[in-house]
């Protein structure tokens, strides 16, 4: 089932220059935002974290502590879907402490204001940029960008927390939690499994896994795509006589056409599916923002070999559509004054690219 947000690496396309080796850490405490009214109401770490030396990677992460008793509250990391989509993401457009004014872009900074629905307002979360070139998360080897899939992200994930909890050592006691939604739903679970594996063998720093959490979770496209005629049925999509039609011929198999009257019809469901925005049934059907990006690892590579702009601002869609906010979180990011704030690491060189601005999820 499609996550019913629009993904977004908050393009940046950070090419960063490494001052320090892939072991160190660094973080920055933000008390003010651009474009936020006054100091911040709530308490907001941003930094990096080292997660292999060959490479150079080091992801990035905003935390923001409870706004309730960070002392006791939960600790959630959060992971964003994609692949390759930025924690900030979740933080100001899911579950995060702020959002964007829908205004009319005038080319100045669009403004943010405080999200009273925040899940900070009682658990810690580190909206974590991962696999490394999502958002800010850089390595100094090109390599280490384009050589990473679920299994090795996963691992550097867990490296991630190892570090983290030993240079915070006063959330060890605090009960912890993994969460993600989208393609998330496929790293989280091998996450927390590492994890559980490590607080087996006492591996320090003991991290209290409580527990994870997954949101419109993909988890196999034979399994995901084969569920697309039950879910338009159930949302009323396709009317009962399709549906019936589809049960009749395609024998619980929507994927593989196993003779053509299966073919015609699921011909018609996807028909009727194109009129929607799949993403989320009730919202105005919008041109995206930016291309759809590609899962496929050569097309990848194809397109940062044709050296995309990835400075070019998206198109720019209509207010009244879900896009609207990401388009405009395009100018707050990629705002030098934004960049400071955050503590994110000066553009030196071209190391490694947050190549996908804007991400559907299917």
């Amino acid at each position: 089932h499609p996550s019913p947000l629009l993904r977004l690496v908050p393009g940046l396309l950070l090419l960063l220059l490494i001052s320090r080796p892939a072991a160190a850490s660094a973080s920055t405490v933000v008390t003010h935002l651009p474009g936020f009214d006054g100091p911040l109401p709530f308490h907001l770490e941003t930094g990096y974290v080292g997660v292999e030396e060959e490479t150079g990677a080091e992801l990035f992460y905003y935390l923001v502590e409870s706004e309730r008793s960070p002392g006791a509250d939960p600790v959630l990391l959060w992971l964003t879907g994609g692949p390759r989509c930025s924690g900030f993401s979740a933080f100001a457009f899911e579950v995060g402490p702020v959002k964007f004014v829908l205004a009319p872009y005038d080319g100045g900074l669009p403004q943010l204001v405080y999200n009273p629905l925040s899940w900070t307002k009682m658990a810690s979360i580190i909206f974590l940029d991962s696999p490394v070139s999502s958002g800010f998360s850089y390595a100094r080897d090109p390599k280490g960008c384009d050589d990473v899939g679920d299994y090795s992200s996963s691992l550097q994930v867990q490296r991630f927390l190892n570090k983290w909890f030993t240079d915070h050592p006063q959330y060890l006691s605090n009960p912890f939690y993994i969460g993600g939604d989208s393609y998330a739903g496929k790293v989280v679970p091998l996450i927390a499994q590492y994890v559980s594996e490590g607080i087996d063998k006492r591996q320090q720093p003991r991290i209290n896994l409580k527990g994870y959490l997954v949101g419109n979770p993909m988890t196999d496209p034979k399994f995901d795509r084969n569920f697309q005629v039950q879910a338009a049925h159930g949302f009323g999509i396709i009317s009962d006589q399709i549906y019936e039609a589809a049960m009749r011929n395609c024998k619980g198999d929507y994927i593989n056409h196993v003779n053509q009257m299966c073919a015609e019809v699921l011909q018609t469901v996807k028909s009727l599916i194109s009129e929607i925005l799949d993403a989320h049934i009730l919202y105005k059907k919008c041109v995206f923002s930016a291309p759809k990006p590609t899962n496929d690892a050569t097309a990848r590579k194809n397109l940062l070999e044709e050296s995309i702009e990835l400075n070019e601002a998206p198109g720019r869609p209509a207010i009244d559509c879900l896009t609207y906010g990401y388009y405009l979180s395009y100018f707050w990011m990629n705002n030098n004054m934004t960049r400071d704030a955050l503590g994110v690491k000066q553009v030196k060189s071209q190391l490694c690219i947050a190549r996908n601005i804007f991400q559907i999820i299917h």
